[in-house]
């Protein structure tokens, strides 16, 4: 098969957010727990953070961890993870039917994010707390001294403010499995009144407002809607949730899971833009995907059926090469979008439905799905360009007939670096791709990642942690035509710079 791509340096979407390229800690399963945090482990810090685990956070290029939840958050109570560890409360956590002995807790998290390199991006519990509890908080953590709160913060040795920045305004309050769960006009008065006192601690704050949990969610519209009705001048993102899977054998569909998220993300900036119009206001809300990954639920039980206990292997899918490759087309629609998308989060960054895995006292590895959201974190940089390929179309049962080949492509005007993703559908056929370059004189292919493999279903385990690794790609510009061969099920990374004299 053929297809065709041409780029333009002034054919423009929008400015690459780093936060894009963010990952997710919930008290969850394993992530925290001989996740990012083991005391006792060979390779523990001085407060029990694996030096292996970060090591592998900062080559995976996360600039961004929201924390701590997630469904665990609107059953939370802030002051248990606090102060000293021999004093802090051991919590039955509702959401996961999990044990919760908050040995990890905010103080843990903040020095975690400082030696990972992140931003921390936290949530509060509107679900069984609200306005007061939220104030409170943003108190202890950024407030500098002379109250209370931000006192208790110094005396539990944080002298200096956490200057946390970005706050969740609950989490999937449209949910019904949500602890709390709201209808949407109880959520957007709740969530106003919320963004209010915490500003008055901080005005400096960036705050999102929980939108739809799932594009089929029955509320889906109506609650974007309402909730905006309610919060539209209070708020900075609204945001969006979505998980992908492959069902019943449909790989097609699951390939082309991408096309679903685009048309998520166009429906909800639809939905925020009549809002915006409506009030006849001059602000234009970005949105925050804050939660986002491949995740097979339709293995998962359900939490009623898990028993007590802590730190369970909770959802520990194990991550094949197509899974990757669907991956690195859900980063490459967030790239697509980054004229409207300034947040997002993958959801989680370890051991549970995670691009890291460790075992307890034992190694951590990178999953298939590592690999495309490092290599994008690394190159993407600049504006997104638009990048619409002339390709053959595949049909699907999900999402129609959808393109064979899906691209983004990102230009640094400091640099003068081109970064190409490109991603092939087909489950049989390689495609032969023309990429038209003449608009970017001088550039030569610098770097050419590919993950592909003759085992679509090949992973990597602790026995085996490089079955699956990119390997390198050919392909060379010739009068300013680049030629690559996209073998089938694949996934493509590329960084054209100008060739060196």
């Amino acid at each position: 098969m053929q297809a065709s791509l041409s780029l333009d340096p002034s054919a423009r979407v929008g400015v690459i957010d780093r936060r894009l390229f963010g990952s997710f800690v919930e008290h969850m399963g394993r992530c925290v727990y001989t996740g990012i945090f083991e005391p006792g482990h060979p390779a523990a810090d001085d407060l029990g953070l694996r030096k292996d685990v970060l090591e592998l956070t900062r080559e995976l290029g996360v600039t961004l961890v929201r924390y701590p939840g997630g469904n665990f958050v609107s059953g939370s109570r802030w002051e248990d993870s606090v102060g000293p560890v021999s004093d802090r409360p051991t919590r039955l956590d509702l959401a996961w039917r999990s044990i919760e002995p908050n040995t990890f807790g905010l103080h843990e998290f903040m020095t975690w994010t400082a030696r990972a390199g992140t931003e921390a991006m936290l949530a509060v519990n509107l679900g069984t707390r609200g306005i007061e509890a939220a104030a409170a908080l943003v108190e202890y953590a950024n407030h500098p001294g002379g109250s209370a709160l931000s006192d208790l913060r110094r005396s539990h040795g944080a002298m200096d403010p956490y200057h946390i920045k970005l706050w969740c305004l609950g989490n999937e309050m449209d949910g019904p499995w949500q602890i709390g769960h709201k209808t949407a006009d109880e959520y957007g008065r709740l969530a106003a009144e919320s963004a209010r006192a915490m500003r008055r601690v901080d005005p400096s704050i960036e705050l999102v407002a929980c939108g739809s949990s799932h594009r089929t969610m029955p509320t889906f519209g109506s609650w974007e809607a309402t909730v905006l009705d309610h919060t539209y001048d209070d708020i900075d993102y609204l945001s969006l949730h979505s998980y992908y899977e492959e069902l019943a054998g449909d790989r097609a569909s699951f390939l082309g899971s991408a096309v679903g998220m685009g048309a998520f993300i166009d429906e909800v900036v639809a939905t925020a833009d009549h809002v915006k119009a409506r009030k006849r206001s001059a602000k234009t809300i970005r949105l925050s995907f804050d939660e986002w990954n491949v995740w097979y639920q339709a293995r998962f039980p359900g939490e009623a059926a898990l028993d007590w206990e802590h730190a369970p292997r909770l959802i520990e899918d194990e991550y094949s090469v197509v899974d990757a490759v669907v991956v690195g087309s859900l980063l490459m629609t967030l790239i697509d979008h980054a004229d409207r998308v300034a947040i997002a989060c993958q959801a989680q960054l370890a051991n549970v439905i995670a691009p890291i895995r460790s075992e307890p006292g034992g190694p951590s590895w990178r999953q298939s799905t590592f690999h495309p959201f490092a290599h994008t974190a690394r190159l993407a940089a600049g504006h997104a360009l638009v990048a619409d390929p002339v390709s053959p179309t595949l049909p699907t049962e999900a999402h129609g007939d959808v393109p064979c080949v899906a691209a983004a492509a990102t230009y640094d005007d400091d640099t003068g670096a081109l970064a190409l993703f490109l991603v092939n559908r087909s489950l049989d056929s390689s495609v032969t791709l023309d990429v038209d370059l003449r608009s970017m004189p001088g550039l030569q292919v610098g770097e050419h990642l590919l993950l592909c493999d003759d085992d679509p279903e090949a992973t990597n385990t602790a026995a085996r942690p490089d079955r699956v690794i990119p390997g390198a790609g050919g392909g060379r510009v010739i009068d300013g035509r680049l030629t690559l061969l996209l073998p089938a099920v694949s996934w493509s990374a590329l960084r054209l710079c100008a060739a060196q004299p």
